[in-house]
């Protein structure tokens, strides 16, 4: 080996030197697990004669889908190119060290045992890798000393890798860590901005991507244009105010919002509560700031306790207008903004995160149909903002005019006129 190369591993990895029957790494993109186990694998081979491993995978339908090319990268970075020779398909030692790569999912019981002579099997995208394939490599790799690692970004806690070394039995003898890029003291500056992107406009795709979390609903997600944070609107800025109504088991939901400018709207308070009694609902409302002065609109489909409502206290609340298309309306509406969501609207961040599209049963499908869940704050959200936009048509550019023509309360009568019905130009 060339004596002028320094190899080095992230921190995390010393413990990971030491004998142990598994070792797993999971975490998100930008760790190094992987990395740091084809590396470790490689230094294995040059100082273990004849020593045999298995790089494998669920699904591996040509090498290209494999981590040869990784093991190949750090060959050439430690300046390994004259141990090795490198063939299509495997990578050998001079001492008899060699390296395969393999997809589980076709294997039976009877095609497993080529590989009961390896000592490491290292699965790459561990996520994936079925209970059939796990309990067909797992007594495979019995050689004395023998290792499996793992490597993988964790999907669901159902997962049988995750049941496995992270349920609540897990192996004696094993060393698991969770990574994530902030563990690595490479990470590369080009993926920096990608992170940055999504932690600001994505939360959920940030957590499972980059922070190593279960994967959330990101794929079937309603709102991805959304993040945690505070603003400071202006003193005459106009607040919409919009309520879902809850009943005997369901939650109880009000919120308001603003426009700080042409391309954001602002949620910067929130109520919610289970089971709020008709006779409470005045009470409850009075949670969000001047929630009295401003017009509000509620959920059409509790008549009784808009009366109740406007008779105590409430003068300016009105239904809002469902019907055929309102849904898809008032969200069509909400995705063309950034929405601001202040860290005290805990619930509202949680109704973002979950709100889904429902999926077809048989196909996996998404349907363009919104899931009736995870909704209470979200369909107070779409009422607020009803007024703001026509059937099937976002008109954001006409808010700021609209928000310098009323500069004071004084104006909320014609605010209330203009936003009962379609847009006028003055």
């Amino acid at each position: 080996m060339n004596a002028q190369v320094s190899i080095k591993f992230p921190p995390y990895f010393q413990e990971f030197t030491k004998p142990a029957r598994y070792k797993g790494l999971h975490g998100g993109r930008g760790s190094g697990k992987s990395h740091c186990f084809a590396g470790y694998a490689i230094l294995r081979m040059v100082s273990e004669p004849n020593l045999r491993v298995v790089c494998c995978r669920e699904i591996q339908r040509s090498i290209a889908d494999s981590v040869k090319t990784l093991l190949e990268d750090k060959i050439e970075n430690f300046g390994l190119t004259a141990f090795f020779n490198i063939t299509e398909q495997e990578i050998t030692g001079i001492n008899g060290s060699r390296c395969i790569f393999r997809g589980l999912q076709n294997h039976t019981a009877a095609s497993i045992k080529s590989l009961e002579n390896f000592s490491i099997a290292f699965i790459e995208e561990a996520q994936t890798i079925s209970a059939k394939s796990l309990e067909l490599l797992t007594p495979t790799i019995r050689s004395p000393g023998s290792e499996i690692w793992a490597a993988w970004n964790p999907a669901n806690e159902n997962d049988p890798i995750d049941v496995l070394l992270r349920g609540d039995h897990p192996p004696d003898d094993c060393i698991i860590k969770e990574v994530n890029w902030d563990d690595n003291p490479w990470f590369p500056e080009e993926l920096r901005g990608d992170m940055e992107r999504d932690r600001l406009r994505d939360p959920d795709k940030y957590n499972h991507v980059w922070g190593g979390q279960y994967r959330g609903l990101s794929e079937a997600r309603v709102f991805r244009n959304w993040k945690i944070g505070e603003m400071e609107p202006r003193e005459d800025c106009i607040w919409y105010y919009g309520v879902d109504w809850g009943f005997a088991n369901d939650e109880t939901a009000a919120m308001r919002c603003c426009f700080p400018d042409n391309k954001t709207i602002y949620v910067d308070h929130e109520v919610y509560e289970l089971g709020v009694p008709t006779e409470a609902l005045p009470a409850f409302l009075n949670g969000l700031p001047d929630a009295r002065k401003w017009p509000m609109r509620a959920d059409s489909a509790r008549p009784e306790s808009i009366d109740h409502v406007k008779r105590h206290g409430f003068p300016k609340l009105r239904r809002a207008r469902k019907g055929a298309g309102s849904i898809e309306d008032g969200v069509s509406f909400l995705q063309g903004f950034d929405i601001v969501v202040h860290p005290r609207c805990a619930n509202m961040a949680r109704e973002l995160s979950h709100y889904a599209y429902k999926k077809d049963a048989r196909t996996d499908e998404l349907l363009p149909v919104v899931e009736d869940k995870n909704n209470h704050l979200v369909d107070a959200f779409r009422y607020a903002v009803e007024g703001l936009h026509r059937k099937g048509r976002v008109i954001p550019k006409m808010i700021e005019p609209v928000v310098e023509r009323l500069e004071r309360p004084k104006d909320y009568q014609d605010h209330r006129r203009r936003t009962d019905g379609d847009w006028k130009t003055a």
